[in-house]
């Protein structure tokens, strides 16, 4: 057998939700670009499922069709040998002229399936309706999309419109194109259960097969379904003329993710509310199992080796996606790969895996319930309005070519590290990924390479070690003592120590006001050290990212400052970081510089919040600064995206802070009312310079960003502080003395 072939998709539902039509295809915007279609060329993917729905083409009338966008791209697609898999349906209730529910759904939909045949003779695959049986559940059993029922006959009822519509619709294509092929997807999962509701999880492992099993006349009196079916007021005539004559599909597209596989468990008080069902006799929790420390997931393969071994139909993967960090995107998708790979090796009928979503996907946190704009990157990210890649799509064009991967796909994703347990939760992350008690480590037999950082001592450094303990990737914390970044020999043995593929250089010289009197000091740590970091990462071919700061520019604007505007500071913290920007890029093109600004974060306890939160909150008067404008940043967020950078490769000038240019006393307001305090009286503004500090302060640095480093606003990130916070901001029973006697602020860096 040859190799298996790497097919794509675009996330494409349009579900409605009351009298609200939701489109993915709008919100990414994929509907106006044509270029797109280029883009998903160059990956190498051979077919892609690609939507012409019904819906769309005719919204208002079944006779009354809209052509252009469909001709467009097919065509498109035609000229670039990619041959597309339609879809007419996906996770639809269909135009407002009809519905699952409706008795003549199935004649209605298979009618717009020959018209599509008839404008497009040409096209050979189709999946006339994407997941039936997922989309039964959501819109019939469990009342998330329209029509909005909540039990078993309209679930069944659902199911079966969907699977006669598909066979209808395949009937009427194969009169226009005999050579039409159907491939079938839903999401292929599996339910693990307590001893208690093994009933209820067997249940749904028998229910997880009814598309195919229905479309290839399985479902007989002897099926396991079939008094079910029955029950629920599906005829059995229905169900013998579909034994009588399938239509089993030409592929089986198996839709699998992190979360397909459930966990059953009638301890309800050990999970949270909104994991809570029932099933008319019980009620228990339903949660992913991956996330249950006593589960043991199946995982994509052993989930494949049922489907072969089920069906004598090839099969392919028709959806692999993970909303996650860069790295964990890749593995995700490189565990299918691999696992779908093995398989056919071994003799199963694999035939392909789908990279999905190419574009990422809209409010699927809330089903498609709502429409709050949630955005989850895909293979490429569109955070600036255009895709952009990102190291998941260079991966996936590596893929085809058998290219080298990146060092941090030799780490398992974190669904099979100890950190996936969320019930019980865990206290803290129970791994540590920092390799300073070696150079290097062995790992399943491949040497693994680190990711350096400097500055272990520092709140950025500290922080980096954090998320890299979470997020799976190994790295070594350095100490001044263990490097001096200002001495190229020194960080040439380390850096050939160690072996690294990145080094995020996160030390550096922070005291603002005392560098007005130790300018050598500040300009050795702040501008040579990077410069060397950066000359030596050159020539060593190791990528490299340095921190800089608002603190560039002078604030005589009334705009945020973008990317490309002039540097000019007003004090030497300032102009030892624009100079340090220069050296670095002129050093290494290919470094990445990050400008940040008054960041906070969860760690530690010298940051302006906690100090503004913890004196409100002892009701301490506090002063801080009215006229002096900051965009606030959260370490998480901040050192999260640096990575997700870093890894994607970027390069050049980015500014990296959450969403909002708030004074610092908006600041240390804004977070003394989320906390629940009464900021008034103890925190009061005041004029910058009533502080009277040695360095000059631009009135404004507020950064904004010109490309898709795009970070969540300020309030959203000072609410997860505030949950995050491991310091009780509640005041002590000591005896407080005068608040005016006690003087608390911050100085602005």
């Amino acid at each position: 057998m040859g190799n298996i072939e790497l097919w794509g998709g675009v996330e494409c539902t349009v579900n409605r939700v009351g009298e609200q039509y939701f489109d993915q295809l709008a919100q990414s915007g994929h509907a106006q670009r044509l270029t797109d279609l280029d883009l998903f060329a160059a990956l190498g993917i051979t077919k892609l499922r690609y939507p012409v729905l019904w819906e769309s083409v005719a919204p208002e009338h079944p006779e009354q069709h809209d052509w252009n966008w469909a001709t467009e791209r097919l065509n498109r697609l035609r000229e670039l040998n990619i041959d597309p898999i339609v879809g007419l349906l996906h996770h639809g209730s269909g135009p407002r002229y009809t519905n699952l529910l409706d008795d003549d759904f199935p004649q209605k939909f298979a009618q717009y399936a020959r018209s599509v045949a008839k404008q497009f003779p040409w096209v050979t695959y189709y999946t006339p309706i994407n997941e039936p049986l997922t989309t039964a559940r959501f819109s019939a059993l469990y009342g998330f999309w329209y029509p909005h029922a909540k039990d078993d006959t309209s679930f069944a009822k659902a199911l079966l419109n969907q699977i006669n519509g598909t066979r209808l619709a395949m009937q009427a294509i194969r009169e226009i194109n005999p050579n039409a092929q159907l491939v079938q997807t839903d999401d292929l999962g599996y339910s693990h259960a307590t001893p208690a509701l093994q009933y209820q999880a067997d249940f749904e492992n028998h229910r997880r097969w009814l598309s195919w099993d229905l479309l290839c006349g399985k479902v007989d009196q002897q099926h396991v379904m079939w008094r079910y079916l029955v029950e629920n007021k599906v005829p059995e005539a229905t169900l013998l003329e579909m034994v009588q004559n399938p239509c089993p599909p030409n592929v089986i597209g198996v839709n699998y993710y992190v979360t397909s596989e459930r966990y059953l468990d009638e301890r309800i008080i050990d999970y949270p509310w909104h994991t809570h069902g029932s099933n008319y006799y019980q009620r228990y929790a339903d949660v992913e199992a991956v996330r249950v420390q006593a589960a043991n997931p199946l995982g994509v393969q052993k989930i494949l080796e049922q489907v072969c071994d089920r069906y004598d139909i090839p099969v392919a993967i028709t959806e692999a996606h993970l909303c996650c960090t860069r790295e964990e995107q890749m593995r995700w998708f490189a565990e299918v790969w691999d696992s779908a790979s093995f398989l056919r090796k071994e003799g199963r009928n694999i035939l392909g895996v789908t990279a999905w979503t190419l574009l990422g996907a809209y409010d699927w946190n809330s089903l498609l319930t709502q429409n709050n704009g949630h955005y989850e990157i895909g293979v490429y990210d569109l955070r600036d309005g255009k895709p952009a890649e990102t190291s998941v799509s260079k991966f996936l064009s590596g893929l085809a070519n058998q290219e080298e991967r990146h060092p941090l796909l030799q780490i398992e994703g974190w669904w099979k590290r100890a950190c996936r347990s969320a019930y019980p939760p865990l206290a803290e992350c129970p791994e540590s990924w920092n390799m300073a008690a070696g150079p290097l480590r062995q790992l399943n037999n491949l040497t693994v390479q680190p990711l350096l950082i400097t500055g272990a001592t520092g709140t950025l450094g500290r922080a980096f070690a954090k998320v890299c303990d979470v997020r799976g990737i190994p790295y070594v914390l350095l100490s001044r003592q263990d490097m001096d970044i200002a001495d190229a020999a020194s960080v040439e043995e380390t850096l050939r120590k160690y072996q690294p593929w990145a080094l995020v250089n996160t030390a550096g010289y922070v005291r603002v006001d005392d560098a007005e009197k130790e300018p050598e000091a500040c300009y050795r740590e702040n501008t040579l050290g990077p410069a060397v970091l950066a000359q030596v990462c050159q020539s060593l071919n190791i990528g490299f990212v340095t921190f800089s700061s608002d603190l560039v520019f002078d604030g005589n604007t009334e705009t945020h400052y973008a990317e490309e505007a002039p540097t000019n500071p007003v004090n030497v913290y300032g102009c030892s970081k624009a100079m340090a920007e220069e050296q670095v890029l002129a050093a290494m093109p290919g470094a990445l510089v990050i400008r940040t600004s008054a960041f906070f974060g969860p760690w530690d306890e010298h940051n302006f919040v906690y100090k503004a939160l913890k004196a409100i909150a002892h009701q301490e008067t506090f002063l801080a600064a009215e006229d002096s404008v900051v965009t606030p940043t959260f370490v998480p967020d901040l050192v999260n995206a640096a990575l997700d950078l870093l890894i994607d490769e970027e390069s050049g000038i980015w500014h990296l802070a959450n969403q909002g240019a708030l004074s610092w006393a908006q600041l240390a307001e804004l977070a003394a009312n989320l906390a629940g305090m009464e900021p008034s009286p103890w925190l009061q503004p005041v004029p910058q310079e009533t502080f009277n500090l040695p360095a000059a302060r631009p009135a404004t640095s507020a950064l904004a960003t010109g490309k898709r480093a795009i970070l969540p606003s300020v309030e959203d990130a000072l609410r997860r502080f505030l949950h995050m916070c491991e310091f009780n901001f509640r005041p002590s029973d000591r005896q407080l003395n005068n608040p005016e006697d006690e003087m608390q602020f911050a100085a602005q860096a």
